[in-house]
């Protein structure tokens, strides 16, 4: 969760000052493990994106994945605007624990480019500047297991 607090939030700090120019309105984000991919609250809307990471496990295994789904959750309301952010987890093939993913600063930061792009989009009926920024890639040699990816288990993987 330190990774979260200090790399996700500052950052999507910095870059949703580019929306309080828009109206003056305020974002925050947070870290929400119970938001579920499809079902948004009355007034929210949603962003799905996927990226890589390294997942760490505590039997010590490791392992990257270009199949790494991140869900956000956005609402904005009297000039405040909220995104609850759940990087999904994958399951380790060794003791099956679910692992949460280490996501590297870079694409971290396209994560965010993208996330507001889609506010700028959704909460302000502005036109789209340009086309999502894909994910910078790892080095994988194995393949994507979907009985291990909690994005299948949820129905919503690219991959499965």
């Amino acid at each position: 969760m330190a990774q979260f607090e200090s790399q996700w939030t500052n950052l999507f700090r910095i870059k949703a000052n580019n929306l309080r120019r828009i109206r003056g309105d305020s974002w925050r984000l947070e870290t929400d493990e119970s938001i579920v991919p499809d079902r948004l609250n009355a007034g929210w809307m949603q962003c799905i994106k996927n990226t890589s990471a390294r997942f760490n496990c505590t039997c010590w295994r490791a392992w990257p994945s270009n199949v790494v789904t991140v869900v956000f959750h956005m609402h904005l309301e009297n000039g405040k605007g909220v995104v609850k952010v759940r990087p999904l987890n994958q399951g380790c093939n060794n003791c099956k624990t679910m692992v949460k993913p280490s996501i590297d600063d870079d694409n971290i930061d396209i994560l965010l480019d993208n996330l507001v792009e889609k506010i700028r989009i959704q909460c302000y009926d502005k036109p789209q500047r340009r086309g999502s920024k894909s994910f910078i890639p790892l080095d994988i040699r194995s393949q994507h297991e979907p009985s291990l990816c909690q994005a299948c288990q949820l129905g919503i993987c690219g991959r499965s």
